[in-house]
């Protein structure tokens, strides 16, 4: 997750007196090291959490080492901190990133750099930090061979200026279940058997499923290793302490395989009793249909809670009353950056054939230029073409607006109504949508 308020530096230039270092989030012999404490200390406070104790950076480091998470903070140099300050150890602003993969289609998983934890201490905002730290780190991870930048953002006014676009969205949803959940077709949700499990064998199975779930799921991102924790209630950012009622149902198919699970936990609401959705994760539709019908069992319950569900849910079009099924908010949720156009577009499953010549600006210069993408039996070949007035794009777009047209979740003529593409052909348009249009809606079930 990253949260900053730092606008660009260029608004109020100042001296520089800052030094970027990068180190990786790790234990040495059983211990977080100081520096390490120091940063994660820092991250604490840009998200208004609690002071860290030794056992909580213990636990950060042990997941964030099994990531192979790479931190950055920006440092006073040679200034000197106030008399009773944090000391010039401590960070003014911290910036992380760890590697996983993108589901591009097709059960491609495309390598993606996923940034997270940034923040800038209020004191040292209008400073240029954030561009700094992100000019950097984005240019080292194209420079590494990564095509796609990832993140997702707790403001969603900040990124798009450095190239992101939302590629995703989530919803919140609230599923009346009082009496029962009615289904059309009864039978759908009854192959397999869903059974009651202890919560830690979620913590156990969670990285299996989850790699099925990955290479079936259009648009899912891959998951750090604190998700076994967070899915089974074992512990979370900001806390070690186990849910105490959190709990786990399993979903077993016709061999008797676990391929899905969904745990949860009762909330406290005046008015109606609810449950809580923690993690659902079901790598069939019989399993995510079966599990959902669990839940509707559940006895003195009114109302499913779940802040994750797709934006196009089989679950709505599934049961008999389809107004029991309401979405609560719309957010943003994963933003992407194209590092490498070619390579992110090749990379793409395609539903269509067909050929389009195309502009991309980009102030940082990482994806910039026009680009012919000819598209046969569902591949991209993408060329770069010369800049010197032979060769005349038929769409003009950003960086930000390619990386949210790339999974498919918005049309460029939807972006060209708001004003973000603008097309010489007046056929462009809908070429280009034939050719982006989504093999599926994309679904992304990760935060970081």
């Amino acid at each position: 997750m990253t949260q900053s308020h730092d606008p660009a530096g260029s608004r109020n230039p100042r001296s520089f007196p800052y030094e970027l270092r990068t180190f990786p989030s790790r234990l040495v012999d059983g211990k977080v090291p100081a520096e390490v404490v120091a940063w994660m200390q820092a991250v604490s406070l840009g998200f208004h959490g609690d002071t860290l104790t030794e056992e909580l950076l213990a636990f950060y480091g042990a997941a964030e080492e099994a990531d192979g998470r790479m931190v950055t903070g920006a440092y006073l140099s040679g200034t000197g901190a106030p008399a009773r300050a944090w000391g010039e150890n401590y960070p003014v602003a911290t910036y992380a990133y760890h590697r996983k993969s993108l589901n591009v289609g097709a059960g491609t998983l495309l390598p993606v750099h996923q940034i997270t934890a940034v923040t800038v201490r209020p004191s040292h905002r209008r400073r240029g930090l954030l561009r700094a730290m992100m000019d950097s780190d984005l240019s080292q991870a194209k420079a590494a061979g990564l095509s796609i930048a990832a993140l997702t953002a707790s403001e969603a006014t900040i990124y798009g200026r450095f190239g992101f676009g939302v590629a995703t969205h989530s919803n919140t949803v609230e599923v009346t279940v009082k009496g029962g959940l009615e289904l059309i077709l009864p039978a759908a949700a009854a192959q397999g058997m869903v059974e009651i499990a202890d919560v830690l064998v979620v913590r156990e199975i969670h990285h299996e499923i989850f790699a099925q779930v990955h290479v079936l799921s259009y648009g899912s991102i891959g998951r750090q290793d604190m998700y076994r924790q967070l899915a089974s209630g074992q512990g979370k950012y900001g806390s070690i302490d186990p849910i105490k009622n959190i709990r786990a149902a399993l979903h077993y198919n016709a061999a008797g395989v676990v391929d899905g699970y969904v745990t949860y936990k009762p909330t406290d609401e005046k008015h109606r009793s609810s449950v809580e959705i923690i993690d659902f994760l079901a790598v069939s539709d019989a399993a995510y249909l079966a599990l959902w019908n669990y839940l509707g069992s559940l006895d003195l319950i009114d109302v499913i809670l779940w802040d994750m569900a797709p934006v196009v849910d089989p679950l709505e079009w599934a049961m008999a009353a389809k107004r029991l099924y309401k979405r609560t908010a719309t957010e943003d949720h994963l933003w992407l950056r194209i590092l490498d156009t070619p390579g992110a577009l090749a990379a793409r499953q395609y539903t269509a054939d067909g050929t389009i010549t195309i502009h991309v600006g980009d102030p940082l210069g990482h994806a910039s230029g026009i680009f012919r993408i000819e598209v046969v039996h569902g591949k991209a070949t993408v060329t770069r073409c010369a800049e010197d007035g032979s060769v005349e794009p038929e769409l003009n777009m950003g960086v930000s607006e390619l990386s949210s047209l790339y999974l498919g979740t918005v049309s460029a003529r939807t972006l060209q109504a708001a004003g973000r593409v603008r097309a010489t052909d007046p056929a462009a348009v809908a070429v280009f949508d034939t050719l982006f249009a989504a093999p599926a809606p994309p679904h992304c079930l990760t935060n970081f």
